[in-house]
Formats: structure tokens, sequence, C-alpha cells
């Protein structure tokens, strides 16, 4: 492996089964001394770190041992307990930190655990600084620095970081409009937003019927919230709802559904948004950007209004890199990742139901309608195993099958065939008008495939 390359973070920080490594309490306590180092060098001076985290009982263990980490080399902690994602991104800027720390593995099951790291800009650290500190780790550097007296950090907690959140996440509904007349299932996963999405929903109006608000420290993300929208489906048709929101673990990213119980995803809330704010000049350059996932259909829907999608690769950060570097102000992932740079720093699940809250009552619509926007194209996704990963334009017999598909396709369909970036496999998707001819194509292309690596 390169040293160039990182290899203990991935797309979205630090992750694994908790209590081995690299989750491991030792790991992150040496993490914290790396974060906390780096951060005097480049300050100066006594730097602020804060600390939030999801509903894992793994929590406990990781929070104690960060600030650990941090107070031995004389940084000051913060712990606002659990709280969704994009709030501490939020408060990490709003208090001027130097840096705030999630302890959360997102979406994955109660065992596992992760670190992931913003800035004190509240965006995510970039790949170069991750690195930085992946060699700091590495080196005996950091060992050596061991202030004592007074220079040795304090631990605080601040115990109404929520209620800051919740100010900041009610202020991006349309403050003359109420959510009055609306019936709203919202499924909290049992994770980070359990207290807070159905408090700010309650207080701007809506009828609010909860699910996932009882996190024991094991049953988050377990058979609830987006991951398993089922539950939520079932219980927007039993209580006849408007609309119903399933938030993951950490609640950076949401699953809709409409009235009738259809799931609306990422990729047809973007479409949505897209249009709406294309309608009113106010989707930046009249783009939006999408990972190579994104159903085909995404694009036809915004090509139509006038606008335009934009691909990078899977990953809302390399979302938000794109849409900074660009200066764009929407963009997401079809998991429901959906980033409003215009509020937020990162995919907010609390902020994105909200917005498509209040497109609903300004256009009057349902979400039935709006999201029948965009017409989803047949969809077929093969993962396969490999022994190998060497690279895909080097697979001749690969390379030749996609160009053949390709021009079958044409302008209807779309063709993506991509490496794991966690286990041996390749992923196989493609795209076209007919369930038929695409899945045809997918065979073909992973005879083309095991036929190069034999």
């Amino acid at each position: 492996m390169s040293k160039d390359t990182r290899t203990l973070f991935g797309t979205d920080g630090v992750r694994g089964l908790a209590n081995r490594h690299p989750m491991t309490a030792e790991l992150a306590m040496k993490l914290g001394r790396a974060v906390g180092y780096r951060l005097r060098q480049t300050t100066g001076r006594r730097p602020k770190v804060l600390i939030g985290k999801d509903t894992r009982l793994s929590g406990y263990m990781m929070e104690t041992a960060l600030v650990s980490g941090l107070c031995s080399v004389g940084a000051d902690s913060h712990l606002v307990g659990p709280l969704p994602t994009p709030g501490i991104a939020f408060l990490t800027s709003g208090m001027r930190a130097d840096a705030g720390l999630v302890i959360s593995a997102s979406h994955n099951p109660f065992e596992d655990n992760g670190i992931k790291i913003f800035g004190r800009d509240g965006y995510k650290l970039p790949d170069a600084d991750e690195l930085l500190l992946e060699r700091l780790l590495d080196s005996e550097e950091v060992d050596h620095y061991r202030p004592v007296g007074t220079e040795i950090g304090r631990a605080y907690r601040i115990e109404d970081a929520a209620g800051r959140y919740s100010v900041f996440a009610k202020a991006v509904f349309p403050k003359e409009l109420t959510l009055e007349g609306l019936r709203v299932v919202v499924d909290c996963a049992n994770g980070a937003g359990y207290r807070v999405a159905p408090e700010v929903l309650r207080e701007l109006g809506a009828e609010v019927i909860s699910m996932g608000v009882s996190p024991d420290g094991t049953n988050i993300n377990h058979d609830c919230g987006a991951l398993y929208p089922e539950n939520m489906v079932r219980m927007v048709r039993e209580r006849r709802a408007d609309v119903g929101v399933a938030l993951d673990g950490d609640a950076d990213r949401c699953i809709l559904t409409d009235a009738r119980g259809q799931l609306v995803d990422g990729d047809q809330v973007l479409a949505l948004l897209g249009r709406f704010l294309l309608s009113r000049g106010q989707l930046a350059k009249s783009t939006l950007v999408a990972t190579v996932m994104s159903n085909i259909g995404l694009d036809r829907a915004i090509k139509d209004a006038g606008g335009r999608v934009v691909r990078v690769d899977v990953g809302d950060r390399y979302v938000v890199e794109r849409m900074r570097a660009d200066g764009l102000n929407v963009g997401g992932e079809q998991s429901g990742h959906i980033v409003l740079l215009d509020h937020t720093t990162t995919g907010d699940g609390l902020v994105t139901a909200l917005t498509v809250l209040g497109i609903m009552v300004q256009s009057g619509q349902p979400l039935s309608e709006l999201a029948a926007c965009m017409t989803r194209y047949p969809q077929v996704l093969l993962n396969i195993d490999v022994p190998e990963k060497p690279p895909i334009e080097s697979l001749s017999g690969l390379q030749e099958t996609i160009a053949g598909v390709e021009s079958e396709l044409g302008d209807e369909g779309r063709v993506l065939v991509r490496y794991s970036g966690t286990q041996m496999k390749c992923r196989v998707m493609v795209e076209g008008p007919d369930d038929a001819v695409i899945e045809d194509a997918a065979r073909r292309l992973v005879s083309a495939l095991r036929g190069d690596l034999a």
C-alpha cells in the first residue's frame, strides 16, 4: 500500500466492529491525541474539540477514550451526548470549535462503531488531512508530547446541544408556514435523532407519530429507520398519515414515503428539490450533484426542467467536495444523503425532511405528485466475487463488452462497473428502458469480467 494512501480512514471516517481493531479504545485514545496534537501545532493555542455520538452501547467507551487522548495533549473536550451528525457539524462551526468528532457507525448494526471528524468550518476533513493523522498515529512524534500541570486539557458537557440544533433545523422551514393539518410518521431508528426529530416536527405544528424512539444501546438500526422502512410504510397506511420520514442511526440521511406507502428515495428527493429550485431560479448554476449510483431517471427529470446533473464517486464527502469546488448548492445520494449547502455542511435527514415538507405546504401538492416528476429507469445491480482487483480499464474483454452495451443502449441507458471499496467484489450495474434488455446486458458483462479474471 502506498504511503500516500489512507488505510485507516474510509469514505466516512474510521469504522469497524467495536472493541476490535481498528475500533478499540486504544486506537480512539491515540486518535484523540493525534487530533489534539495536530490542532495545537496549527493553532498555537489550547484547542477546543466537540465530541458527539449516536446511541450505541460502545459509544461510552469510545467517548471516554477520545476525551483521555485529547486532554493528555492539552486539548479541551466539549461533550454534547447523543446528537445527529449534522448537529455536531453545525455546533462545531457555530461554537468556533477547532474540530468536531462524531462517534457513530451510521446505518451499521449496533456492534459496529466509528469516528469521523469535522473541521472548524463544519465540513468533513479532506483526504489529505486524514492521511496526515494516519502518519501521526504511525510515528512516535505525538508520544513525546506530554504537557503537565495546568496545561492538561479539561472536559465539559454541553447541556443544551439538542436545543441549539433544534432551533437551527426549524429555521430551515419557511417562517410564514406551519405543518398544521399534516400527519407525519417519523422513524428515528432508535438513533441519534430520537428526541430532536419528533420535537421539531411537533413544534412546527405537525401531528407526529413517532417510531424508533426508545434506544437501549443495542437496538439502533434494528429492523427500523432508513434501512428498514417497511415498518414506517405500514404505520403510514394504518394511521392514514400524509408522509413518512425514516432516519438512519446518526440522522444524516432520510428515506420518505408518500400517503399511499410508496417509498421516495434520495434520487426522487433530489429530482423534486432540483425542479422546485429551478422553477424559482434558486438552483445554483442550474446544476445538482449526484453519484455514479444515481438512477438515470434523475438526469432526465432535471434536464426536462432546464438543469443538469454532474456525477461523482460514491460517498457524500465527494458530493460536498464537488459542490464546494463548483459553487453548487444541492447534491446527494440515492441512499438518502441530501446536502443543502444553503443551510448545512453535510447530509442532514431532518433538514431534508423539513425542506420537502415545506415544498408540499407551499405547492399544495402531496408527496406522491411531487415525486412523480421522476420516472425511474429499470436497473439491475450484480455483486460479483473477484479474486483480485486489476484496473477495470485494463480488462480488454470487459471493456469491449461495455462499449458494445453502451452503443446498444445509446442515450436510453447507462453502464457502471466498479470495485467495492470494502469487499473483494465487483459491482456491475446496467440501466435502460427494458428489464429483459438490461438483464441480458448485465449477464454479458459479468461473463466478460470473469473471462478476464480467469
